[in-house]
This record gives C-alpha cells, sequence and structure tokens, in this order.
C-alpha cells in the first residue's frame, strides 16, 4: 500500500480526480464506484474534468435491500446525483435492492463481476474497517452477498435519513474477495472520524475483524488521507 497525506481536502480530492483521470488514460475502461460522504467532494471534481466515460463500465460496490432506486437514499439515486447526470457510462450496474431474492440478487451481481473485470476500484473507510459492506469477521474469500449490517454502520449513515429507524438493516456488497480482484484500487480516508480505522489498516496485524487490512496483500493500493501522522 502507498500512502499520501495531504494538508487539505481540496489538494487530496484534486489528486484522487486526477488519479481517476490518468486511469482511464492508461486504459481502464471498467471502474468500481464507492458512495457516501467521502466521495461527494470526488465526484464534483470528475464532473468538472475533461474526461469522458461514455465507452466505460461501471459496477457500484453495495446498495440497500429495500429500497428502490428512485429512493432518494438509494445508491443508484446518489450515482444519478452525484455523478452519472454529468458522466454517464456506456453502462453502470448497481444491485437491485428491491430485488424479490436477495441470494439470487448477489450471485447475479457477482457473475457480471467476474464477465467484466475492474480495472480501478474505488474505496472508502467505515469507522469499524469496513469496505463496501463488509463488517468486521467477513472473510476475505467472500464474494458478492447479503450482509446484516451493524449497528455502528447504521448510525453512521443515520445523519442521511430521518431518523436511524429508517436507516436498513440489510445491503448487498461486493465481497472482499470481489474487490480484490481489481486491478488498481484508490482509498480515501478523511476526516477524524476516520483515524482509529485507518491507523489499525497501518499497523494491525492481518485479520478479518479489520476488512480493509486485506489491502495490504494488494499489488497496486494508493490511500489518500488528510490525516497525518501522530506527533507530525
Amino acid at each position: 500500500m502507498r500512502i499520501e497525506r495531504f494538508s487539505s481536502q481540496a489538494a487530496l480530492y484534486t489528486r484522487a480526480a486526477a488519479i481517476v483521470i490518468e486511469a482511464k488514460q492508461h486504459g481502464a475502461t471498467t471502474f468500481g464506484l464507492a458512495t457516501g460522504g467521502t466521495m461527494e467532494p470526488l465526484y464534483a471534481n470528475i464532473c468538472k474534468a475533461a474526461i469522458d466515460f461514455s465507452q466505460c463500465i461501471s459496477f457500484n460496490l453495495d446498495e440497500y435491500v429495500g429500497l428502490a432506486a428512485t429512493h432518494q437514499q438509494s445508491y443508484a439515486y446518489y450515482m444519478h446525483k452525484h455523478l452519472f447526470h454529468a458522466k454517464p457510462f456506456q453502462a453502470s450496474y448497481l444491485p437491485n435492492g428491491l430485488a424479490a431474492d436477495p441470494q439470487e440478487e448477489a450471485a447475479r451481481y457477482e457473475a457480471l463481476l467476474q464477465q467484466h473485470p475492474v480495472d480501478f476500484q474505488l474505496l472508502g473507510i467505515g469507522q469499524n474497517g469496513h469496505i463496501g459492506f463488509n463488517e468486521p469477521g467477513t472473510s476475505f474469500d467472500s464474494v458478492t452477498h447479503l450482509v446484516t449490517l451493524e449497528a455502528s454502520t447504521r448510525q453512521a449513515n443515520a445523519r442521511f435519513f430521518q431518523s436511524i429507524d429508517e436507516v436498513p438493516t440489510q445491503a448487498l456488497t461486493m465481497g472482499i474477495q470481489s474487490i480484490m480482484r481489481a486491478k488498481c484500487i484508490l482509498l480515501i480516508a478523511v476526516g477524524e472520524a476516520k483515524r482509529e480505522a485507518l491507523e489499525r489498516v497501518l499497523a494491525a496485524d492481518y485479520t478479518e475483524e479489520i476488512p480493509a487490512i486485506v489491502l495490504a496483500k494488494h499489488p497496486n493500493v494508493i490511500i489518500l488521507t488528510d490525516l497525518q501522522e501522530r506527533g507530525v
């Protein structure tokens, strides 16, 4: 893992957008996309950039179970609002949160991922070290699956809903093995709330209790953060 630290979030997101643009210039055509507050400034920068994804494919990391694509807190809605309205892809795939059989939907989505290997994957990191919605204890061998969200994850996302009671309890997510198949991974960690998770990833023993630590085994990971090392 290569880590780059920035004194401002503006500089960090300028660099992040440049990395995405460079990836496409160097031949990436299939992009794995993430959501959440961490990604909003990145997508804003990309929307203003001279980059064309019309011949590219995108796959999102995850989607809530029980939310229609038109629901304002679904990740399908998020992606259209923050990126796709300005930078459409040839095809954009997200799990179907309203699938009658979520397990079957997970298998369908995993099959699509294996048919279209991801060249470049965006990741955020949860306060408990999750990537995608792969909570602590998820097998490093996992593929796309149905997950029950931890209380801490639902609490962290409650700010986007009227109340925590409205936050879905389940989601469909790319598995850790699914994520690790990407040729290049860019992880963005901003704000003090992510410090402990990032420090555990950089220093911890290799354990499934810290899902993001798996990235240490990937040959091409870049981490961008505005968090400076303690004591610096």
